[in-house]
């Protein structure tokens, strides 16, 4: 299974947020760059990752991003699921009918495999994510 660019760009500032100190904060713009992401599509990633309530963002003098308790304990399959959808690989449906769908086994051979990708993601955490040697580096990024 391939990932958007906007989930690989969403768990890159994630990671980045949870090296941070409790109560320090970076700015998107400080998370664009030290992540190698452009300005606008990390603006978006966090618009997002707000609003499932993994980043705080607080306007003004000492203002900044801030992952949440539930950012630092999400589930790295959750997050996912979330920031992809669980929309099918394939559908049988659409402008051209498959004319297999009646009798096709791929597409439950695919949502088969899309559910343990999933689940193999599951046990794992954001802090799981920044474990060393990750966490180092990303803290050495500016």
């Amino acid at each position: 299974m391939r990932l958007t660019k906007f989930t690989d760009l969403s768990l890159r500032a994630v990671m980045r947020l949870a090296v941070l100190e409790q109560g320090a904060t970076l700015t998107t713009r400080q998370v664009a760059e030290a992540m190698s992401i452009p300005y606008t599509h990390t603006a978006k990633a966090i618009a997002r990752l707000r609003q499932l309530g993994v980043v705080e963002a607080r306007r003004g003098h000492g203002g900044g991003l801030e992952l949440t308790a539930l950012g630092r304990a999400a589930s790295l399959g959750w997050l996912v699921r979330e920031l992809e959808g669980e929309e099918e690989i394939v559908t049988c449906e659409g402008e051209t009918p498959c004319p297999l769908r009646a009798a096709c086994r791929l597409r439950g051979a695919l949502r088969a495999a899309q559910s343990a990708f999933y689940a193999s993601l599951d046990p794992l955490t954001v802090a799981d994510l920044v474990a060393s040697p990750t966490g180092p580096v990303l803290l050495g990024l500016k």
